[in-house]
């Protein structure tokens, strides 16, 4: 009797703990445009990636269009921005990668962008604790890179991608409302 007592206690607090781990799951969304948008806020939202033998993790929150002016409307042209909502986009990857030709050691960061019109400024900063871009320093800045936006059909909610091309190969994209902006990087030996 004893046993059969701590053989169901013993399921009870696994399936319990399971339970749990699943409900945290769910509060991360990892792919915003598949959920019924029934709600006004910015989605707590994760993209995952592998990119040979690294990983790499992205959390943000998830804006939508909801039938706003975007470009140079709520993102102003030509300033800083959180690219997602509140918190600091942050990314973390567990090698060095390279972007440009510049090495960036394997760690956690803050992703921003400079939107413009024909041309945006892709930032990794070392602040990944901040709030909004309120809180944003440029000398805080790992490296600044001119990417040319690109033309998408609609996305309801802000996206991140990672994708693995070729090989130690591999690109970092967020895409939202008609945009998408990709950065190439490799993954350094």
């Amino acid at each position: 009797m004893k046993f059969l007592l701590s053989a169901l206690t013993i399921l009870f607090f696994s399936l319990n703990g399971k339970s749990q781990a699943t409900q945290k799951q769910e509060d991360v969304c990892y792919n915003p445009n598949l959920v019924k948008d029934t709600t006004k806020k910015s989605i707590k939202s994760i993209a995952e990636g592998r990119v040979g033998d690294a990983s790499f993790t992205i959390n943000y929150h998830s804006p939508g269009v909801r039938k706003r002016i975007i470009w140079g409307g709520l993102v102003p042209f030509d300033e800083v921005w959180v690219t997602g909502a509140h918190d600091a986009t942050a990314v973390t990857f567990n090698k060095d990668i390279i972007i440009n030709k510049q090495k960036i050691q394997a760690g956690k960061y803050a992703l921003f962008t400079i939107p413009g019109e024909k041309e945006w400024t892709f930032i990794i900063n070392k602040n990944y604790n901040q709030h909004l871009a309120s809180e944003y320093d440029e000398k805080d800045d790992v490296i600044r890179v001119n990417v040319k936006p690109q033309a998408i059909d609609h996305l309801e909610r802000l996206q991140y991608f990672i994708e693995p091309a070729n090989g130690k190969n591999g690109t970092l994209s967020v895409a939202w409302e008609k945009i998408k902006i990709v950065v190439p990087f490799q993954i350094a030996n």
